[in-house]
């Protein structure tokens, strides 16, 4: 009697490993966490790719690297410029010889050239235009980068410590714990989040990125709670654990080694679902006006600033198709692990 030796090796494989088999047959899934790492790429390179200082130059018969400088880098090799200078100072050297990033624009600086609409259109010398200061959009999309990850990993990342530890205790203890819990997380649910930021934002006179940051957290961890209250709910009462607790394991090695690994899969979905909700949320609040400083350029700030001029199409295409982009790929991404991570489609 033959037998299939593709279908033996998948029956025999873990669980992580059917996760990213199953994970890998979905093609947008797949494509969508390929952008997000080259996004994640372009955020940790920023300062290397669009940048009014040099990466590299010669000045006075001195090697400079000031964005490495800014980063505290020491390098043995290069003779640092031991003098003073300021941002606007680097711009102004004469230097032997440079080396600059591929846009040579910070997202801070405003080119003094542009002063009507039409010099802030899209050119050879600004590729994706100005603001109405002229700020170089393309420079803005790509800083922004960085607070867009960091938005939707900080607030989920509090999102979610809060939600796995409630769901647990929860789940795990039941009774008045369980009682009131729930109860706490429906309380949550009835508050209208996005108009409850905006509040908070609005009273609060020095607001940040921070700020932000953990107040979509702190608002998002409900539907979390709720996914790990109910594997646990499930879990607790299967063979492994009560063996678990049979051998006298502590009720801290049995949660935390046992119950909540076997628990995470829905979150993951989850997490990923509520990152792009992070970032819509941002983007929303940053275009009303009650986001982040006007110093911090974030792509929702750079679409702020199409409101004051509706010809200034350019300022609503670029960082808007960006956000619809990302918030896609970690939607998708979601999806991906929603079905990767069901135990019905393992054969």
């Amino acid at each position: 009697m033959s037998t299939n030796p593709v279908k033996e090796e998948q029956l025999g494989e873990s669980y992580g490993a059917f996760v990213k088999r199953q994970f890998r047959k979905n093609r947008m899934g797949l494509w969508s966490a390929y952008f997000v790492l080259f996004l994640s790429g372009i955020a940790l390179f920023a300062d290397f790719l669009a940048n009014d200082k040099p990466i590299i130059a010669s000045y006075k018969n001195q090697i400079v690297m000031p964005i490495f400088k800014e980063y505290g880098v020491s390098l043995k090799v290069v003779d640092w410029y031991k003098g003073e200078l300021t941002n606007s100072d680097w711009r102004m050297l004469q230097y032997d010889w440079s080396l600059f990033p591929p846009i040579p624009y910070s997202p801070q600086a405003a080119d003094g050239t542009v002063i009507t609409l039409p010099d802030a259109k899209p050119t050879a010398k600004h590729w994706l235009g100005t603001d109405d200061i002229g700020r170089d959009v393309l420079a803005g999309i790509i800083h922004g980068s960085r607070y867009a990850l960091a938005i939707g990993l900080v607030a989920m990342g509090i999102a979610l410590c809060i939600g796995i530890v409630m769901g647990l205790l929860a789940g795990y203890y039941g009774g008045w714990v369980d009682t009131f819990i729930s109860r706490l997380i429906e309380l949550v649910i009835t508050f209208p989040t996005f108009f409850l930021i905006i509040t908070i934002v609005a009273m609060v006179q020095a607001g940040s990125i921070w700020l932000i940051m953990s107040l979509i957290g702190l608002t998002g961890w409900t539907s979390i709670a709720r996914f790990i209250r109910g594997e646990v709910l499930r879990i607790r009462n299967l063979d492994f654990v009560s063996a678990a607790q049979a051998l006298g394991f502590s009720q801290s090695r049995v949660i935390f080694r046992h119950v909540l690994p076997n628990a995470l899969a829905p979150v993951l979905v989850s997490a990923a679902f509520g990152i792009a909700g992070a970032i819509l949320t941002e983007s929303a609040l940053s275009f009303l006006g009650f986001g982040v400083p006007p110093t911090v350029v974030t792509w929702g700030s750079v679409l702020f600033k199409a409101r004051g001029n509706v010809s200034a199409w350019w300022l609503a295409v670029f960082p808007g198709f960006l956000i619809f982009l990302t918030v896609s790929a970690y939607n998708l991404i979601g999806d991906a692990l929603r079905d990767a991570t069901d135990p019905r489609l393992r054969s």
